[in-house]
């Protein structure tokens, strides 16, 4: 790369534009019960427009992106949300938020792909990636923290429509990422992954058929699984159980965002000093003992007279705290798996952390919107230590298939 601060200034512009709009769906999801009549579960199906298409197009286009040009598939990503955007505006129903989400789904796994597969040709050492691959995610964090922001911005609970006014403002975000990203200098010399098309595809199969690759997009899974069934499902909590006001439930699911964001980038910090599976296994550990202690305390609290974000106690704020230990477990996990195998199948590789991403994200919604439903808003997110148990066990699985590759070699 011939200007690598402007091309990462520009995977940060993507990546914070694309943070506002995938995590909007939980908000999207509040609003559809309200606006368009959709039950609970309905209105998980947006979820799922939103993940399916990542999947989707991650498995078959992943492999072929170093062919297409990453900045081109980035370019061709912000035109089609920008796009949807003014779509969503001027159709205002629940189908033009299908429309929305797919139409996100799709250019994020345009994103995806390229970002992380330009990480590894504009860093040149583990700590480097690591590094990179943390700050980026953490912004991402922050781009959803703001849209808990933008959104109630533009609410207005004497029109029902004004939360609308948000998705021109959107569109312009994406037309300027898009400018950006035009005028950034990409070299385009880097390895393609096979010597045709086919064999590009076959790169992203035989990935799969390794045993430390597998485990690890099992953990990838579980982890999304947890992050996105809490994070879409926040707001409504906070609107049901605190019985907060709407803008105050969205504003408040914020917390759990930007504690998200400062726990990727102490994440950077800490693996320079400990190593990444211990980092891992405290996480998930104080993230299940803040299930299992704060959580019962927050729906028992006794909430009243909110009106805005400084009336709710101290209590209110401290389950979303749960984000800053979960945060490091993605950038982590990406970075170990990424760093361990060569540049020219960080593409294939990370079509799979996609795909499994999605499909990780998509279930924990659904899963977390059932159980809001037919068990109650204030039992749901207990399930959440079902899967982070089985994501302590993958931690351990994987760092003795890692030391077995390691004495291989």
């Amino acid at each position: 790369m011939k200007n690598k601060t402007k091309v990462k200034l520009s995977l940060y512009l993507n990546y914070f534009v694309f943070a506002i709009l995938l995590n909007s769906v939980g908000i999207v999801i509040l609003k559809s019960q309200k606006v368009y009549g959709v039950d609970e579960v309905q209105a998980s199906a947006l979820e799922l427009f939103k993940d399916m298409p990542i999947a989707i197009v991650s498995f078959l286009i992943a492999s072929f992106l170093p062919r297409i040009g990453y900045k081109r598939s980035m370019l061709i990503g912000l035109a089609l949300v920008t796009i949807g955007c003014v779509a969503m505006y001027f159709g205002n129903s629940f189908w033009t938020a299908k429309l929305l989400f797919a139409l996100v789904g799709i250019s994020f796994a345009l994103i995806k792909v390229s970002v992380y597969s330009i990480i590894g040709l504009v860093t040149d050492s583990e700590s480097a990636h690591n590094s990179l691959m943390s700050s980026i995610e953490g912004v991402f964090m922050f781009g959803i923290a703001l849209a808990y922001f933008l959104f109630p911005a533009f609410n207005k609970e004497s029109d029902p429509n004004s939360w609308l006014n948000v998705y021109w403002l959107l569109a312009g975000l994406s037309v300027a990422s898009f400018i950006f990203l035009y005028t950034a200098d990409f070299d385009t010399q880097y390895e393609i992954p096979g010597s045709n098309m086919v064999e590009d595809a076959m790169q992203m199969l035989r990935l799969m058929t390794k045993i430390l690759v597998l485990v690890f997009v099992i953990s990838a899974f579980l982890f999304v699984m947890i992050e996105q069934g809490i994070m879409t499902w926040l707001p409504t909590f906070n609107e049901r159980v605190l019985e907060l006001p709407e803008n105050v439930s969205i504003m408040m699911a914020s917390i759990l965002a930007i504690s998200l964001g400062i726990g990727r980038l102490l994440a950077g910090y800490l693996v320079k000093h400990i190593h990444w599976v211990w980092v891992l296994t405290a996480c998930i550990v104080l993230a299940m003992i803040m299930v299992i202690t704060v959580l019962p305390k927050t729906i028992t609290a006794e909430v009243s007279d909110i009106q805005s974000i400084t009336d709710i106690p101290f209590i209110g704020f401290a389950f979303p705290i749960v984000g800053l230990f979960i945060a490091p477990i993605y950038p982590l996990l990406n970075s170990a798996v990424l760093t361990a195998i060569p540049k020219k199948l960080h593409s294939p590789m990370t079509g799979l952390i996609v795909i499994f991403s999605a499909l990780g994200g998509t279930l924990g919604s659904r899963v977390i919107g059932y159980l809001f439903k037919n068990v109650g808003a204030e039992t749901a997110f207990y399930y959440t230590l079902a899967p982070l148990t089985m994501l302590l066990i993958s931690i351990f699985i994987l760092k003795v298939l890692s030391n077995k590759t390691v004495s291989n070699e």
